[in-house]
C-alpha cells in the first residue's frame, strides 16, 4: 500500500518545526528516522495531514554528558548512540540493549527518541528509559516540559505527547559507582520485537529495579529491596507474583503461560547478572 497524501515540512531549525506543529495541531506528526512511522503510513494506520521532518535540525543531533546525566537529541540515530565512545561507561544498560534493537540497517536510520515516541510495549529503548528513571523533554511553542518515564507511557503506543508538541530529547542518569546493569531478551529471531525482554539495575546497596517488556501494554517495573533480591526464595516469590500481575495474553507468538514463565526465568537471570557485575 501507499500512504495517503500529506504536506511535508523539512524543518531547518526548531522554530520552524514548532511552528509547523502548532499550525498542524493533532493532524501533524513528527518524523526523524521513519523506521516505525513509515510502515504505519504505508498501511494507512497513520494518516497525518502534515509530516514535520526534524532530521536536519543540528541542535537535535547532539549527545551531551553533563551534571550526571546524558542528553540524547531527537535526531540522534540508534547507530550513532551505539558508536558513542562513552556509552559503555556512562549508560551500560543502553550499551547492552542496543544490539537487540531491530537490525543494523534499521538502527542506521531509526532514532532513539523515535522508538520512545512509538511506545511499542515490546521495544527495548522505552524499557531501558523506564528502568533508568529517565526523563522525556518535550517542546512546543514557547514551552518546555519534562516528563518522568513512569508518567510518559500511557498505554500501548500511547504517550503523554500533546498535539503541537514534540520530543526534543531524552535525559538519562549516568551509571553511578557500585551499580550493575543487565539486559536479556527472548524473540523468535534476533532483531524481532521481544516476546519478553528484561532490563535490571542493581544499586550499590543491593536493591534491584527490574523492568519487563513485551507482556503488558507498557513496560512495567518490579522494585526489589536488597534482602529480597539476595534471597532466592523471596525473589522468586515476588517474581511469580509480578508475572501474574502483568496480565499476559495469548497471541500468534507465544502463550500467556509461556510469557509468565519467561518473566520468572529471564527476570531471575537478569537480576543475578546485574548484582554480579556491580563495579
Amino acid at each position: 500500500m501507499k500512504p495517503a497524501s500529506f504536506d511535508f515540512v523539512a524543518a531547518r531549525d526548531m522554530a520552524e518545526a514548532l511552528a509547523a506543529l502548532r499550525e498542524g495541531g493533532d493532524a501533524a506528526r513528527v518524523i526523524a528516522g521513519g523506521q516505525s512511522l513509515v510502515p504505519m503510513l504505508n498501511m494507512r494506520l497513520a494518516t497525518p495531514a502534515t509530516l514535520v521532518d526534524i532530521s536536519r535540525i543540528e541542535e537535535l543531533r547532539r549527545i551531551e554528558s553533563a551534571n550526571g546525566a546524558v542528553t540524547i537529541g531527537a535526531a540522534v540515530r540508534q547507530a550513532e548512540l551505539a558508536a558513542w565512545p562513552d556509552l559503555a561507561v556512562t549508560l551500560p544498560l543502553i550499551h547492552a540493549a542496543l544490539p537487540w534493537v531491530g537490525h543494523m540497517q534499521t538502527r542506521s536510520r531509526g532514532t532513539v527518541c523515535g522508538s520512545v515516541a512509538h511506545a511499542d510495549p515490546s521495544a527495548e529503548l522505552p524499557l531501558c528509559l523506564l528502568v533508568l528513571g529517565g526523563t522525556v523533554i518535550l517542546r512546543r511553542h514557547r514551552r518546555t516540559r519534562e516528563v518522568p518515564a513512569e508518567e510518559f507511557f500511557l498505554g500501548m503506543m500511547s504517550t503523554d505527547v500533546a498535539p503541537g508538541e514534540m520530543i526534543a530529547a531524552l535525559s538519562l542518569p549516568q551509571a553511578r559507582p557500585g551499580e550493575g546493569h543487565a539486559f536479556a531478551e527472548v524473540a523468535r529471531r534476533h532483531g524481532d520485537f521481544a516476546i519478553v525482554s528484561c532490563a535490571a539495575k542493581a544499586g550499590a546497596d543491593g536493591a534491584v529495579t527490574l523492568g519487563v517488556g513485551g507482556v503488558a501494554d507498557t513496560p512495567r517495573l518490579l522494585e526489589l529491596a536488597a534482602d529480597a533480591a539476595a534471597d532466592p526464595a523471596t525473589r522468586d516469590d515476588q517474581l511469580n507474583e509480578f508475572a501474574w500481575s502483568l496480565g499476559a495474553r495469548d497471541d500468534l507468538h507465544a502463550t500467556a503461560r509461556y510469557r509468565r514463565e519467561l518473566v520468572r526465568r529471564l527476570g531471575r537471570k537478569t537480576i543475578e547478572e546485574a548484582l554480579s557485575c556491580r563495579a
